[in-house]
């Protein structure tokens, strides 16, 4: 298998793309093969992407009482789960974080809010704090996830400065329906091509750990690859009290390692994120970055807690990543 597994990786750095029967078989590796599996990878990834890293952070701009019944959410109004609510913040509490995040060289800022989308007087003031972040941290890239958009709404984030628009896929859309029932998944892929029309680049991944299999991750894979997103950002599932998936079983750090190890033979080009729940990775987390993965979300979470922005920084340096902020 360990000779599959470099043929593979041959082809894709020669500038053919792996197969969806290929990822399976790569799925199927033994564990005594999972060091040439993240070796693989990682030759992928500095063949493709160099030793070039991308740091962002998140700040919740407005948590609670969401609308839809995301199993895996703890700001869903449909469960109970002791999450702090407020409504949007104002722009001086954006402009405090935006200054302390840039304080450590982080290269991205987004806000992001709870609920199905903005609109109203809601989408004109958070346009106002984008446009006052723009003015007082121009050396930010800044972001949004905001929910559901339309074309126009992601035109006026443009306007005021904001780059790139997150709104993850989070499975397959065979499992979509699994852990989804208030908006569909067109829905998803409606919101990514209006940030894509209205010229803002796409953030867009997935939480793994939620009952799906291994080909609802592929899948995802290939969908992110065919809509020519370059930031994906992997979850793992943080099972939440008070979730529908409270009880669901967190993965494996080994496993966590493989599905971003073959993530990066699916998508070689592409900066491949760790994102909420790596802390499942226990003291693997630095291993990541010798198995595919390139960019981090850091700091704090929505609703729970992450690495310190030092750490993180001191941890990619010490991989051999270029971070020269």
């Amino acid at each position: 298998m360990s000779i599959h597994i470099k043929s593979i990786k041959d082809k894709i750095i020669n500038g053919d793309e792996i197969t969806k029967d290929e990822a399976l078989q790569l799925y199927a590796v033994d564990e005594e093969d999972y060091e040439i599996l993240y070796d693989c990878a990682n030759e992928i990834r500095k063949h493709f992407m160099g030793s070039r890293v991308d740091l962002c952070t998140i700040m919740n701009a407005k948590s609670g009482k969401c609308s839809e019944d995301c199993k895996y959410c703890a700001q869903s109004a449909h469960y109970r789960t002791g999450v702090v609510e407020y409504p949007l913040i104002s722009k001086e509490k954006a402009i405090e974080r935006a200054l302390e995040n840039a304080s450590y060289g982080v290269d991205h800022f987004s806000l992001v809010t709870s609920g199905r989308g903005l609109s109203g007087k809601d989408f004109d003031e958070i346009v106002e704090i984008y446009r006052y972040l723009n003015e007082k941290v121009p050396r930010l890239r800044l972001c949004a996830s905001l929910g559901i958009i339309t074309t126009d709404q992601a035109r006026r984030l443009k306007e005021v400065g904001v780059r790139t628009y997150h709104h993850n896929l989070e499975t397959s859309e065979d499992y979509y329906k699994e852990i989804c029932s208030t908006h569909p998944y067109s829905d998803r892929l409606t919101t990514i091509s209006n940030a894509q029309e209205a010229g803002l680049s796409v953030c867009s991944g997935c939480i793994i750990g939620m009952g799906e299999n291994e080909e609802d991750r592929i899948e995802l894979a290939f969908k992110v690859k065919e809509l020519g997103i370059r930031s994906v950002p992997i979850n793992v599932l943080n099972p939440i009290k008070g979730t529908p998936m409270e009880g669901q079983p967190t993965l494996e750090p080994l496993e966590i390692l493989k599905n971003m190890a073959i993530f990066r033979f699916i998508l070689p080009k592409a900066f491949i994120r760790y994102a909420g729940g790596r802390n499942a990775l226990k003291n693997l987390q630095a291993k990541g970055f010798e198995a595919g993965i390139n960019a981090a979300l850091v700091g704090n979470y929505l609703t729970t807690v992450g690495n310190k922005i030092n750490e993180d920084i001191e941890m990619v340096r010490s991989k051999g990543f270029e971070y020269n902020r």
